[in-house]
């Protein structure tokens, strides 16, 4: 019997994980319809399915340690590794299905650099010595994440990781606003100043209603990097903690 702090009940799941206990329930279940219990043959998990949930999410919530999170679950820092490494990825965000009334819908994209430990998807940027660049959409009513792609290293332009992050297919038929770092990739930019010439008093308020509402993705952004793994991540695997912490977010928001 494991003799760990943290159970998978109300007080610690909602001061650990920053959802509500039926909010959690949901996540779990979306893990355990993933497979998450595996084929159910050889060696059990020293821990049940909830508590290995709980787990991961803990984990992007407060980005400890895995010698930290060890003696909080009564399990050794290779097993809390082997936990993140399996039921991670399980966190997904569901994929969107293309809204019946795209015509209708307001999205928002923007790229947000999140410090990164792996040189693989991270390199030297401008902010932090090491940072990945990660497209997020985002819905302008709702302020739920719609989709968020593969990290990109952090000196990529966001113009040029948009166009390689195969996000576009989501956007068919959707009115997508971004900021002026978008320029030529199919979604409504503010008006550039030219060289030696004002913009008109139009284009000025244009671009004020623009800014207005396109402040709701980096509002969203802010949101989601209250998962401190996205202010640094130590790990590998930093698309699977994008994918889960957009789905607790999405679930903390909905429900």
């Amino acid at each position: 019997m494991y003799a760990g702090v943290l159970r998978a009940e109300r007080v610690w799941v909602e001061t650990f994980t920053g959802l509500r206990l039926e909010q959690f329930e949901r996540l779990l279940k979306a893990v355990r319809d993933r497979g998450g219990n595996g084929t159910l043959r050889g060696r059990p998990w020293c821990l049940p399915l909830a508590e290995r949930v709980l787990v991961v999410a803990v984990y992007y919530r407060a980005n400890l340690t895995m010698r930290q999170l060890g003696p909080l679950f009564g399990i050794s820092s290779s097993t809390v590794c082997r936990v993140i490494q399996r039921v991670g990825p399980l966190l997904a965000l569901e994929p969107v299905s293309r809204p019946g009334d795209a015509a209708d819908r307001l999205w928002i994209v923007d790229g947000t650099l999140v410090p990164v430990h792996d040189r693989k998807v991270g390199s030297s940027s401008r902010n932090y010595r090491f940072s990945a660049n990660v497209q997020v959409i985002v819905d302008a009513d709702t302020r739920l994440v719609i989709a968020a792609a593969r990290p990109v290293p952090g000196t990529t332009a966001d113009a040029h990781a948009w166009r390689v992050s195969g996000l576009a297919g989501h956007c068919q038929d959707v009115t997508v606003l971004a900021d002026g770092a978008y320029l030529n990739c199919g979604m409504v930019t503010p008006h550039r100043k030219r060289p030696r010439r004002k913009l008109l008093p139009g284009e000025e308020d244009d671009n004020a209603a623009h800014r207005k509402v396109r402040a709701r993705v980096e509002h969203v952004i802010g949101r989601m990097k209250n998962y401190k793994i996205l202010r640094n991540c130590r790990q590998h695997g930093l698309h699977h903690a994008v994918q889960a912490v957009a789905h607790m977010h999405n679930l903390a928001l909905a429900s």
